[in-house]
């Protein structure tokens, strides 16, 4: 079991890792091993995950989301398997546990009266600049 948050925790079942092999730097090492890994976690069929985190979960992953619910992190960061193991699973962990708190909710608010009274004087203003600059044959009284 991996803790996400207090209330969350994903079995290592859940998750399915594949080692890739790597563009970039590393020489010759990049050609002969596969150091990148790619984690898969089926969010949409996860029992653990409750139907608002995972709306949240998918608007957090974007990209990294397919159409089917399955989130994919891949981690090539590093030059070791085992780091970038490391790397894809904290970054995994994150993303879920960000998707766990819901949102702050937002409070309605009202302009002040100041506020609308000042609001009403800079557009009068602004029309009265607009009508100076007319031509005196177009201006209307």
């Amino acid at each position: 079991m991996t803790p996400i948050t207090n209330r969350i925790a994903i079995d290592e079942d859940e998750i399915e890792e594949v080692f890739v092999r790597a563009g970039g730097p590393g020489g010759q090492n990049v050609n002969k091993v596969a150091t990148a890994v790619q984690l898969r976690f089926d969010a949409a069929r996860s029992p653990r995950l409750d139907e608002a985190t995972r709306a949240r979960l998918r608007l957090l992953a974007g990209r990294r989301m397919t159409a089917d619910g399955v989130v994919i992190v891949i981690a090539r960061r590093f030059r070791t398997q085992e780091r970038n193991r490391q790397d894809a699973y904290q970054r995994l962990i994150d993303l879920i546990g960000r998707a766990a708190e819901p949102g702050k909710q937002r409070v309605p608010t009202r302009p002040t009266l100041a506020s609308r009274e000042r609001r009403r004087e800079a557009k009068l203003a602004r029309g009265r600049t607009k009508r100076w600059r007319q031509p005196v044959e177009h201006q209307i009284e």
